[in-house]
């Protein structure tokens, strides 16, 4: 699925790049975007969202320019624009989706950047034709990148600690919220773990939860205070950003674990946890098969 590379490495190389080069995304690569998408897989909860790769050559490139992203985003050649149905976990099955692609992107060496709310959605629906029924949660910018280096060490990545991530004790609880989960407990699952906290999430704030009860991954979203009733964002119409988080933490999980040969199936069934405050919600549990 992702070039014979190891999804582990592939998480580990993507970072949210903001400057790209001016170069258009080779086609060879477009190819295996747009073949990936036609037959990408269902989200979880079941969704069939629409997604579509929209490039642009030095000759157009201001037409994708004129999409607007707010300023955060120099030089992208094209972007990945998707649709979502409105309805339940509908936003957490995009999350998934998406990530899948981007992950497909990194193996191909791209460059990518999510965007959950420094983007004018009305331009983005017209592009894609999306009708009443549909929503548009997030879009990810995707091009050749020009200097890794420098685009890892950019002033917005900086500013918003990008790097930075929440310790295991602060993320991984077995049994309840009050024990966190240590290493030696998480054993062979340390891996599908890490690559949750090390994932990418709006503004950096890193909601998912995850509480181990024998042998049963429960993920819940601790909501960050104040983050979605922004009037900011509700003048922007912009989605619940951290439940696409929600889906981003799904992806990486299942997608290591299968790697790792840890097989397993979602099921929504919530547990009788006490949860440690009114922010914090179910969302799915992943069901370990013991052998």
């Amino acid at each position: 699925m992702f070039n014979n590379n190891s999804i582990i490495d592939i998480i580990h190389h993507r970072f949210s790049c903001r400057t790209f080069s001016e170069e258009p995304i080779p086609v060879e690569k477009l190819q295996k975007l747009n073949e990936f998408i036609r037959y990408l897989p269902i989200g979880p909860f079941g969704g069939r969202n629409n997604f579509q790769v929209f490039s642009a050559s030095r000759q157009d490139s201001q037409e994708l320019r004129d999409l607007g992203t707010y300023g955060f985003i120099k030089d992208a050649r094209g972007y990945i624009i998707g649709t979502a149905q409105v309805g339940k976990n509908n936003i957490e099955d995009f999350g998934y989706q998406m990530e899948l692609i981007i992950l497909l992107a990194t193996s191909l060496n791209l460059g990518t950047c999510w965007l959950g709310g420094s983007f004018t959605r009305s331009t983005f629906a017209l592009k894609i034709n999306a009708n009443e029924n549909e929503i548009i949660p997030a879009v990810t910018a995707i091009g050749v990148i020009e200097n890794e280096e420098k685009a890892r060490k950019g002033l917005l990545r900086r500013q918003i600690k990008a790097d930075q991530r929440l310790g295991w004790d602060q993320l991984f609880f077995e049994n309840n919220f009050d024990t966190p989960l240590t290493k030696q407990a998480a054993d062979k699952w340390i891996m599908p773990l890490e690559m949750i906290r090390i994932g990418p999430s709006g503004s950096n704030k890193q909601p998912w939860r995850i509480v181990k009860v024998g042998n049963v991954w429960h993920f819940y979203l601790q909501r960050t205070k104040g983050y979605r009733e922004n009037s900011l964002n509700r003048f922007l119409g912009i989605e619940d950003i951290q439940r696409l988080d929600m889906g981003i933490a799904m992806c990486h999980f299942e997608l290591t674990a299968h790697e790792l040969g840890l097989p397993g199936t979602w099921l929504c069934q919530e547990p009788c946890i006490q949860k440690p405050d009114p922010l914090t919600e179910y969302t799915t549990s992943w069901i370990m098969e013991v052998s």
